[in-house]
C-alpha cells in the first residue's frame, strides 16, 4: 500500500461521536425528551444511542437493582454507582463513541454528586477522587441539567409511578440533591446547560433545540 493509500484510509476515519447526558431531580422530566432528542439527531443522518445510568449494560443494570431496592450505606451506593459507570463505559459509551455515535446517556457522573454527595453526605472530595479513577479522560461533551423544585418533581411522580428508595426520599432529600447539581454546574457552566423543567414539553424542547445549534444541529 502507498503513502497515499494510507492518506486517504486515515482522511476516511470515523470521526468520533459526542456524548451527551440528561440530569436532574426524579420527577423533572428528562427521560421523556430522550427519544425526542435522538429522532432530533437521526433526521439529521446521525447515528444516536439511548442508555442510562444505574445500567446500560447486563452487569450494571443488576447493580441498578441492588441500589435502587436494596437497603445500604451511603458509602456503597457510591461504590456501586462507580463500579456500574466502569463497565457501561468501557462495554458500550466508549465503544460507541469511537465508532462515531452520539450517545445520550440518562444519568452520569453529575448525578453521584448529586445524590451520593448533596443528598447522601458523601464527601465530596471523595467523588472527585472516584471521577478522576474511573474515566479520567471521558466528560460529557453537552449535559442538560433539567431544573425543577422538589415540590413539584414530588407531584409529578406520585401521579405515575409507586416509589423507590431514592424518589420515596422527603423533600429536604431533593433539595440537597438539586443543590448539589447546581453546584456543578457552577464548576461547569460551559459543559451544564440548565433547562427549565417547569415549562410545558414543548417549551422544553425549544430550549434544546437552541442549545442544539451550538452543536452543529440545525
Amino acid at each position: 500500500m502507498t503513502q497515499t493509500d494510507d492518506s486517504s484510509l486515515a482522511s476516511r476515519a470515523v470521526a468520533p461521536g459526542r456524548f451527551i447526558t440528561f440530569e436532574g431531580i426524579d420527577g423533572a422530566g428528562k427521560s421523556s425528551v430522550i427519544a425526542w432528542f435522538a429522532e432530533r439527531l437521526r433526521a439529521h443522518g446521525l447515528d444516536a444511542v439511548s442508555t442510562r445510568e444505574p445500567g446500560g449494560v447486563p452487569f450494571a443494570e443488576a447493580l441498578r437493582q441492588m441500589m435502587l431496592h436494596d437497603a445500604m450505606r451511603p458509602e456503597t451506593e457510591t461504590l456501586l454507582a462507580f463500579a456500574a459507570r466502569a463497565e457501561h463505559l468501557a462495554q458500550k459509551i466508549e465503544p460507541a463513541l469511537a465508532a462515531g455515535r452520539w450517545v445520550l446517556c440518562d444519568r452520569f457522573t453529575d448525578s453521584t454528586f448529586a445524590y451520593q454527595g448533596a443528598g447522601r453526605g458523601v464527601d465530596w472530595a471523595t467523588l472527585e477522587s472516584l471521577e478522576r479513577f474511573v474515566h479520567p479522560q471521558r466528560q460529557p461533551d453537552r449535559t442538560y441539567l433539567f431544573d425543577l423544585p422538589p415540590e413539584e418533581a414530588a407531584r409529578r411522580r406520585a401521579a405515575v409511578r409507586a416509589a423507590d428508595r431514592f424518589e420515596a426520599q422527603d423533600v429536604a432529600f431533593f433539595q440537597r440533591v438539586r443543590d448539589g447539581y447546581l453546584r456543578r454546574r457552577q464548576a461547569a457552566p460551559d459543559r451544564i446547560r440548565l433547562i427549565d423543567a417547569g415549562a410545558d414539553p414543548e417549551a422544553v424542547r425549544r430550549q434544546l433545540a437552541d442549545d442544539l445549534r451550538s452543536l452543529g444541529i440545525r
